[in-house]
């Protein structure tokens, strides 16, 4: 039972493992990327021409608190894709360590909910590390700036997982309005809350 009990503790270690590179701090240039979405298309931020920024959000199939916000970032895409920032969702996981992560699922959850937006996978995992995402859902707000994407909010979509009616504190929607009003974005980071990254193992 000893052998074990160390062994299931080493395994949750490791999977959880985090790369070194600390990704991304606001006011840092984000790097484009150019992944596979689930109509088996590759999608790049330079696809979108006449965006202002992104609303790029790392999420998966399967953590109860990504599936808890999939309406809310539902809503953001319909509110904010017309207006110059639309949605990109990134799913970094690895289907091995979890199973309904893989591609074919995306594809399922995404019809299922009608997903307004790219559900892209991060099959090398080298997007989520460069960013520094280390849980699902995680959101990274960019802005164009000529041709660098600028980043200005990092961390949660607002402060209530369990009802969006209850969230005081709408982080994602504040950062975009300031953002399309010219202003400066009033809180630009906050801890994101949800499942740890399930990481390769090597």
């Amino acid at each position: 039972m000893k052998i074990l009990s160390t062994f299931f503790t080493a395994f949750i270690l490791f999977a959880s493992f985090t790369p070194v590179n600390t990704g991304y701090s606001v006011g840092d240039k984000a790097i484009d990327f150019k992944l596979k979405n689930i109509d088996d298309k590759m999608v790049s931020m330079a696809d979108f021409a006449s965006a202002k920024g992104f609303i790029v959000v790392f999420t998966c199939n399967h953590c109860p608190f990504a599936v808890k916000y999939e309406d809310r970032i539902i809503a953001l895409d319909k509110k904010y894709a017309k207006l110059g920032y639309p949605v990109i969702a990134i799913n970094p996981n690895d289907p091995v360590l979890a199973p309904t992560d893989d591609f074919e699922s995306m594809k399922v959850r995404a019809k299922k909910k009608k997903f307004t937006f790219p559900y892209l996978l991060d099959a090398t995992q080298e997007i989520a590390a460069a960013y520094g995402a280390i849980k699902t859902p995680h959101v990274f707000v960019l802005q164009k700036s000529d041709a660098d994407l600028i980043v200005k909010y990092i961390g949660a979509i607002d402060d209530n997982t369990e009802d969006a009616k209850l969230a005081k504190e709408k982080y994602v929607e504040t950062a975009v309005d300031a953002l399309l009003a010219g202003k400066p974005v009033p809180v630009t980071f906050t801890k994101a809350i949800g499942c740890g990254i399930k990481w390769k193992q090597s």
